[in-house]
C-alpha cells in the first residue's frame, strides 16, 4: 500500500507479511495518512482532513455501513458475523442510530477484525464489547490500532482474551496512552504479568481513562506494584475495580496503603474477594487517615476481615473526611467488632452507606448499632441482612428510628411470619428484602 506525504512516494514491499505490518505501523505512528483501504488502492491525504473525512463517513446510513461491510468481508475473504449484520439492521430499525457493537464470544480471527475497519470508522459507539472474542496477537493489534485511530468508542471490554501476545498488549497500551474519548477500560480474567503490567502500567502515566476494571488478573505482588507506581502519579483515574486477585495483606496491602497516600483523585476502590485480612486493613485505614480529598467508596466485601481489623476502623473512623461508602459485608466481624467500632461511628461526620452483611451480628451488635443510629446524623444506608438480629434487636432500631432523621434505608432480612406481629409496623415497613 503506498500514500502521498509532502509529495514523496513510498513503495509498496511484495512482502505479504511486509504489508500488514507496515499497515499495523502507519495506523499507530502515522499522522498524515487519513485511511486505510485494502492494499491493492492506493490512498492520499493530511491529517488536517481526518475530522472531516470520518465525518463523512459518520454521514452514511446504517443500510450504507451494511452493505460497506459486506463489501470489506468478501475483499478480506471472510464471512461476515452475522451478529454484527443483526445489529446494524436492528439500529436501522429503531432510529438509524448503533451506540453498542456487542462481540462478545465471537471468534475474531485477523481477517474478520481487519473487515470490521469500515464499521469502526462509520460509528460512534459508547460501547464496543470484545470479551472472549478469541483475539490472537495479529487480529487484536489491527483491531486495537483501528479502534485508537478512529476513536471509535468510549468504554471498551476486551476481558477474556489471553492470548493478544506482545503486539496487542502494545496496541492497547498506545490506544490508553492516545485515546481522547476512551474512558473505561475492562481488562479482566487476564493475567496481568510481566509485559501486559508493564505496558499498561506505562500507558496510565498520560492516559485520560476514569474507570479501570481489573478483575481476576494475577496483580499480586509485581504487577500491582507497577499499577500503583503509576497510579500514584495518575490524575485522571476515579474508579479501580481490582477483585479476585488475591491482594495479601503483607506487600499488596502496603502498596494499596501508599496508594491512598498518595493519590486524591480516585473516588471509588473496589478489593472484594482478596485476602488483605486485618493487618492489610489496618494499611488501608492508615491510608484513608491521610486524606483530605479522595476516596469516597471502598467495597472490601469477603476479605477475611474480623474484630482486630475494627480495632483499626475505629481510630480512623473519627478522623474520616472524605469516605461516604464502606462495604464490609461477608467478613468476620461480629458483635464484639460492633461494640469497637460504635462510638467512632457516632463521631463520624462523612460515612453515609454502611454495610454490614453476613457478619455473624446478632442482637447485641444491633442495639450498639442501634445507638449510633441514635446519635449520628449524617447516616443514610445501613445493610444489616443475612445476620442474626431477632425481635430484641429489631426492637432496638426501631426505638433508634423514632430519633434519626437521616437514615433512609435499613436493609434487613424479612422478618419470619410468626415473629412478624412482635415488630412495629413501622419498621416492617424499613425492611428492604
Amino acid at each position: 500500500m503506498t500514500h502521498c506525504s509532502d509529495n514523496e512516494n513510498v513503495e509498496q514491499s511484495d512482502d505479504g507479511g511486509e504489508k500488514q505490518k507496515n499497515k499495523q505501523k502507519k495506523r499507530r505512528t502515522e499522522r498524515k495518512h487519513v485511511s486505510f483501504p485494502p492494499d491493492e488502492q492506493i490512498v492520499s491525504g493530511f491529517a488536517e482532513h481526518r475530522g472531516s473525512d470520518h465525518k463523512a463517513n459518520s454521514c452514511l446510513t446504517l443500510t450504507e455501513v451494511t452493505t460497506a461491510y459486506l463489501q470489506s468481508c468478501s475483499r478480506h475473504q471472510v464471512q461476515p458475523l452475522v451478529h454484527v449484520l443483526q445489529q446494524l439492521q436492528q439500529g436501522a430499525c429503531v432510529g438509524g442510530s448503533v451506540k453498542c457493537l456487542d462481540l462478545k464470544g465471537e471468534r475474531l480471527d485477523h481477517r474478520s477484525c481487519e473487515a470490521l475497519e469500515v464499521v469502526l470508522k462509520s460509528l460512534r459507539l459508547d460501547f464496543i464489547n470484545l470479551q472472549a472474542a478469541q483475539l490472537e496477537e495479529n487480529g487484536a493489534s489491527s483491531l486495537l490500532d483501528m479502534i485508537s485511530y478512529y476513536e471509535s468508542t468510549s468504554h471498551l471490554d476486551i476481558s477474556d482474551n489471553r492470548n493478544m501476545g506482545t503486539s496487542g498488549w502494545r496496541a492497547l497500551a498506545h490506544l490508553i496512552k492516545q485515546s481522547m474519548r476512551l474512558s473505561r477500560l475492562d481488562a479482566s480474567n487476564m493475567p496481568m504479568v510481566d509485559y501486559p503490567a508493564l505496558s499498561l502500567s506505562k500507558a496510565l502515566l498520560t492516559s485520560r481513562l476514569t474507570t479501570l476494571h481489573l478483575h481476576n488478573a494475577q496483580l499480586s505482588g509485581m504487577p500491582l506494584y507497577r499499577l500503583v507506581s503509576a497510579l500514584k502519579l495518575n490524575r485522571t483515574l476515579q474508579e479501580l475495580h481490582l477483585t479476585n486477585n488475591l491482594l495479601n495483606s503483607y506487600q499488596d496491602a502496603l502498596q494499596l496503603g501508599d496508594l491512598l497516600r498518595y493519590n486524591s483523585t480516585l473516588k471509588t476502590m473496589e478489593l472484594s474477594n482478596n485476602t488483605l485480612a486485618d493487618a492489610g486493613f489496618a494499611e488501608l485505614c492508615d491510608g484513608l487517615r491521610w486524606q483530605t480529598a479522595g476516596l469516597e467508596v471502598l467495597l472490601l466485601r469477603r476479605n477475611q476481615i474480623t474484630v482486630e481489623g475494627m480495632l483499626s476502623l475505629s481510630q480512623t473512623l473519627p478522623v474520616l473526611k472524605v469516605l461516604q461508602v464502606l462495604d464490609l459485608s461477608e467478613n468476620l466481624i461480629g458483635d464484639e467488632g460492633i461494640q469497637l467500632i460504635r462510638s467512632p461511628l457516632m463521631m463520624n461526620c462523612s460515612l453515609l452507606k454502611l454495610c454490614l452483611a453476613q457478619n455473624s451480628i446478632t442482637c447485641e451488635g444491633a442495639v450498639a448499632l442501634a445507638e449510633f443510629l441514635a446519635e449520628n446524623h449524617y447516616i443514610q444506608c445501613l445493610d444489616l441482612r443475612q445476620n442474626n438480629v431477632k425481635v430484641g434487636g429489631l426492637m432496638a432500631l426501631c426505638l433508634a428510628m423514632k430519633i434519626n432523621q437521616s437514615l433512609a434505608n435499613l436493609d434487613l432480612d424479612n422478618v419470619p411470619l410468626e415473629e412478624q406481629v412482635l415488630v412495629p409496623l413501622e419498621l416492617q415497613n424499613l425492611i428492604q428484602t
